[in-house]
């Protein structure tokens, strides 16, 4: 986890790349940028095309590789800061690709209707001489290779040529191979080879029909990114100095320009709140479901909604800065950082085609001179094998009369039934969705690996003040001297504390507010650090003390046995406590605490019944700590009170001992801990650098997301070690039967088209795998 915390501090360019179809793309593109000079780590997601790269220096030029990249079959650009209109063009761009898609499709199918009729026509069932001839079917295989399947043969030519073979480069094997075999079988009919022209056409249908599914399925991935992009409306109400409303692109507008914001309109902009008052829905971004009260003073955040009336917004950031633009940055880089769990895919695919091409020689070598020489009876019962075609001719169909035959039909369902691509998608695709269903509800993870670290976590540290609680000091209770008013005691305390900005000064300030309770202006007032203040205020005879129970009995202030055991029974609640005295006699105690959060109880209780071990740490005095400790079901050895940032540091280290530590803070003194611990939670309403020190940042200020982030980051593991099972496991059993290991036995043979099919169907299986973990 240091390593990477240590990467996160370079500066990370996010590249698109085209031309990746599997996991072995993946491997090639991965080893050009390591090889770079300036590149100090690089990251590939195939579903998302892009490369996260972490460069060592940001001047150095980076053009050569993209340069390379392009030169190689990997066309790529560095995409600039995200932007609204930048997501529109990609969304463009996938929505040309998959049209593109189709097309080819559309041709590949026609072209299969075409030599499915030529089948029946040869079987007589149907009367058309020119449909049922040889070089018709020949006719039909060249357009197949020269239309639908020539981008597939370019690159698949391509990087053999390179040395990199990939899917395409094994359809393209197997393609070629048929088709060229076929050829020489129609000009030299002495060699006694059978025709495949109708492979080349099936196996390319069902490649493109694999690959248009494939395509639509991995677009839906990005579903949740797409609609976090649209949260930001392209247009916005400028407020021109005369006062008058102008509609423009929200491109144009600078900080410091006014906006008008009707009921109903999505903000644009990160901006203050100077004029009017309304209610905001930020549910988009932090998931909060409670509406944030807009009014003066108030920062908004881009891509909440205005629900109630108008109002009159202060621009502060625009573009990349906004609040949903660097949500979406975010997002988009964790899905390019791919999780540890993908290592072994990687290298599976990165060998996996030099594997299989090396399986198909060695099937076509095997079978031509050994197999049907042991077992000459597979030449009669492979006609009849698992999916076989109908044995209506021989010159078109693929009934293997001779050792030749079978041995081009077996080497060939070898190249096509594997599946480098499942092995490529298994682990992106559940990231992709992942991390953009996170970042929905305001869980915004880092990274896939931060993925993968969260589901492993066994231990949680909570720090407390602003974590736990809500971070800020409120008044819950209050003793009364006699008859002594509440409201008139909260009047003379508020209205002498006024001018304080001490942090327990402010709560009782507040609750005057929220009492509705007007103040009365102060005509002399004195600061006694460390214990309180003392005043005089208008039409009031006499002075009036706030401060340290204490320092107000030390005054001489009227002190009896009565007052003395309600004084202890408070200070026992572990509350700090406020008296207030009028010239010698005391009005009462104000008891201030910072409150619980609401769901606190409800996020602990789940995390310990999912069998979470969890620690409290808190530089606050010791009352206060193990009072909120034993609220919330902590045990004493739990619970650590009055440390330093560099205490919080050294206990976290010893824990790691014991398995992987989470720390969950807000504040600044947390950040050293988030960075060392093996996963950094940052609370979204907490700092900057402690959310810049986490790897998982939750926004709002609803804790119980924790415990459903964590659950996700498990469901998404299980996803990915199913679907990375399902890959490895489909080629271990398909290659084989696809090479004829049942065929002596059983007579089960894999013909070349049903092995395309079954090569479709695996990748478009994980991808709709990944898809599913939006219902959990």
């Amino acid at each position: 986890m240091s390593n990477k915390k240590i990467a996160q501090s370079k500066k990370s360019i996010l590249l698109d790349i085209d031309g990746m179809r599997c996991g072995s793309c993946v491997q090639a593109v991965e080893k050009i940028l390591k090889n770079h000079p300036n590149i100090n780590n690089a990251s590939v997601n195939l579903v998302t095309k892009t490369a996260l790269v972490e460069i060592k220096e940001p001047n150095y030029p980076f053009a050569d590789v993209i340069q390379t990249l392009t030169s190689k079959g990997f066309p790529t650009r560095e995409r600039p800061d995200q932007t609204i209109t930048k997501n529109t063009e990609l969304e463009r761009n996938e929505n040309q690709n998959l049209w593109n898609k189709w097309r080819q499709l559309i041709i590949a199918t026609s072209l299969l209707i075409l030599s499915g009729l030529g089948h029946l026509i040869e079987g007589q069932q149907i009367s058309f001489p020119l449909i049922g001839s040889l070089p018709f079917h020949a006719a039909l295989a060249t357009f197949a290779l020269l239309g639908p399947g020539k981008s597939i043969l370019n690159a698949g030519i391509k990087s053999a040529i390179m040395l990199t073979p990939t899917m395409d480069t094994l359809v393209s094997l197997g393609v070629m191979s048929a088709y060229i075999a076929s050829i020489i079988a129609l000009i030299w009919p002495t060699v006694g080879w059978p025709c495949f022209f109708n492979e080349p056409v099936m196996l390319l249908g069902f490649v493109l029909l694999g690959r248009f599914l494939e395509e639509r399925a991995r677009i839906n991935t990005g579903t949740a990114l797409k609609e976090l992009a649209k949260l930001q409306p392209e247009t916005a109400n400028l407020i021109l100095d005369n006062n008058e409303i102008r509609e423009i692109r929200i491109g144009a507008l600078r900080p410091g320009e006014k906006i008008q914001l009707l009921a109903g309109d999505r903000i644009p902009v990160d901006g203050l709140v100077i004029k009017g008052n309304s209610a905001i829905d930020i549910s988009s971004l932090t998931g909060e479901s409670l509406p944030l009260e807009a009014k003066p003073g108030v920062e908004l955040p881009s891509g909440s909604l205005n629900l109630e009336s108008t109002i009159t917004l202060e621009v502060q950031k625009i573009g990349s800065e906004t609040a949903i633009a660097k949500i979406i940055s975010l997002v988009e880089e964790a899905q390019a950082r791919k999780a540890p769990i993908q290592g072994l895919a990687d290298k599976v695919a990165g060998m996996f085609c030099y594997g299989v091409t090396t399986l198909s020689l060695i099937t076509f070598l095997f079978w031509w001179r050994i197999g049907t020489r042991i077992w000459p009876e597979v030449l009669e019962v492979s006609n009849t094998g698992f999916m076989h075609s109908h044995n209506l001719h021989d010159h078109l169909m693929n009934t293997p009369q001779t050792p030749i035959g079978l041995s081009f039909q077996l080497s060939i369902a070898v190249l096509v039934v594997a599946c480098p691509c499942a092995l490529g998608l298994a682990t992106p695709t559940v990231i992709t969705v992942a991390s953009g269903e996170a970042a929905k509800r305001g869980w915004l993870f880092k990274g896939g690996d931060v993925i993968e670290m969260a589901s492993k976590i066994s231990q949680i540290i909570f720090d407390k003040t602003g974590t736990l609680t809500i971070g800020r000091p409120l008044v819950v209770g209050c003793w009364k001297n006699n008859e002594s008013e509440r409201n008139f005691m909260l009047k003379l305390a508020a209205s002498i504390e006024l001018e304080s900005r001490h942090p327990l000064a402010q709560a009782i300030i507040q609750e005057a507010h929220k009492k509705e309770i007007k103040l009365e202006k102060v005509s002399s007032s004195t600061t006694y650090p460390g214990k309180g203040l003392a005043g005089k205020i208008n039409n009031l005879e006499g002075l009036i003390r706030v401060g340290t129970p204490e320092w107000i009995k030390s005054e001489g202030i009227e002190w009896n046995e009565m007052i003395e055991n309600n004084f202890k029974l408070s200070k026992r609640k572990a509350q700090s406590i406020v008296a207030v005295a009028l010239d010698n006699k005391l009005l009462g105690f104000f008891l201030i605490d910072d409150q619980i959060r609401k769901d606190a109880f409800l996020s602990i209780n789940k995390l310990r019944s999912r069998g979470f071990s969890l620690s409290l740490f808190s530089g606050d005095r010791d009352s206060a700590v193990l009072s909120i400790g034993e609220k919330l079901g902590f045990s004493a050895k739990q619970v650590t009170w009055q440390m330093l940032p560099s205490d919080k540091l050294n206990k976290l280290n010893l824990l790691k001992n014991n398995g992987l530590v989470a720390m969950i803070g807000d504040g600044i003194n947390d950040a050293p801990a988030l960075a060392a611990a093996d996963l950094g939670v940052a609370i979204g309403t907490g700092t900057q650098i402690a959310q810049d020190s986490a790897d998982l940042v939750l926004l709002g200020e609803n804790l119980e997301a924790l415990p459903n982030a964590f659950n996700l980051s498990k469901q998404a593991m299980l996803k990915i070690k199913q679907n990375l099972a399902w890959a490895f496991g489909y080629n271990l059993i398909a290659l084989p039967i696809a090479a004829g290991l049942l065929l002596p036995s059983s007579g089960l043979l894999l013909s070349p088209p049903l092995a395309a099919l079954l090569m479709a169907l695996s990748s478009i299986s994980v991808v709709l795998n990944a898809l599913s973990l939006k219902s959990k």
